[in-house]
C-alpha cells in the first residue's frame, strides 16, 4: 500500500474513534474556534504541537516555520499573529523551540544551503548578540542547546516588539508571551522566557497609539 493511502486510512480510524466517544465531536467545531493559545513552533515533524501539549482540535491556533522564528518582515507570521490576537483574542502566545533543531544547527555552521541561508541569518544574528556567552561554552552540544534557548528568548522579544502585540497590551492587557523548549529525548517542555502584558522594552521598540489607530 502506498504510504499516503495509509494516512487516509488512519484518518478514517481516527474519525471513528472520536465519534465513538462523542457523536458531536466534529459538529461542535464547525461554526467557530475559540483557542486560548497561539503556538509558534518549528516545522520539525518530531514536535507536533497538539501531541506534546495534550490539547484537542480547537484549543491551539498554530503557526510553524523552520526554527520557530518571529521575523518582522514575514507577512505569513504577521497575518497569523494579527488574526490570533485581534480576532481570536488569544490569551497566551507560545514560542516553542526544541533541542537538536536542524535550523539552529545549520545556522551555527558556514555551509551555504541556498535560499534558507537568508532565513537562518536571523539565528546567526542571535548568535552574534550573545557571542561572548556562547563562545565561553566549551562543550559543543551544550553550546548548541544554549543557542536553541537563546533563539526562543529572542523570538519572544521579537513578538513583544510588534505593534500587534503592543496594541493588544494597550487595549486589553493581553496576551501573555511564553518561550518554551521541547526536549526530544524526554518529551518534556522547559520554560525559557515569559513576558507579561505591558512589559518594558527598550524605548526604540515602544509604540504609542492613537485611539482609533490600527496595528
Amino acid at each position: 500500500m502506498d504510504s499516503h493511502k495509509k494516512l487516509l486510512l488512519a484518518n478514517k480510524a481516527w474519525v471513528q474513534d472520536k465519534l465513538n466517544v462523542n457523536k458531536d465531536y466534529f459538529s461542535r467545531m464547525v461554526h467557530e474556534q475559540t483557542p486560548e493559545f497561539l503556538w509558534i513552533g518549528c516545522s520539525d515533524s518530531r514536535v507536533p504541537a497538539e501531541e506534546v501539549t495534550g490539547t484537542e482540535p480547537g484549543e491551539l491556533f498554530v503557526h510553524r516555520n523552520v526554527a520557530n522564528l518571529v521575523v518582522h518582515t514575514d507577512f505569513n507570521l504577521l497575518s497569523v499573529l494579527q488574526y490570533a490576537v485581534e480576532v481570536l483574542k488569544v490569551k497566551h502566545i507560545i514560542v516553542c523551540g526544541h533541542y537538536n533543531c536542524g535550523g539552529v544547527k545549520n545556522a551555527m555552521g558556514r555551509k551555504s544551503l541556498g535560499l534558507i541561508d537568508k532565513w537562518l541569518r536571523h539565528i546567526k544574528d542571535t548568535y552574534r548578540l550573545n557571542e561572548r556567552e556562547l563562545d565561553s561554552i566549551q562543550d559543543p552540544e551544550r553550546k548548541f542547546e544554549r543557542l536553541v534557548e537563546l533563539n526562543v528568548n529572542e523570538q519572544v522579544r521579537n513578538l513583544a516588539q510588534t505593534a500587534i502585540v503592543q496594541r493588544a497590551w494597550h487595549d486589553s492587557n493581553m496576551p501573555f508571551l511564553h518561550g518554551w523548549v521541547y526536549d526530544l529525548r524526554t518529551g518534556m517542555l522547559k520554560e525559557i522566557a515569559q513576558m507579561s502584558p505591558g512589559a518594558q522594552l527598550e524605548d526604540i521598540y515602544m509604540f504609542e497609539f492613537d485611539k482609533d489607530q490600527k496595528s
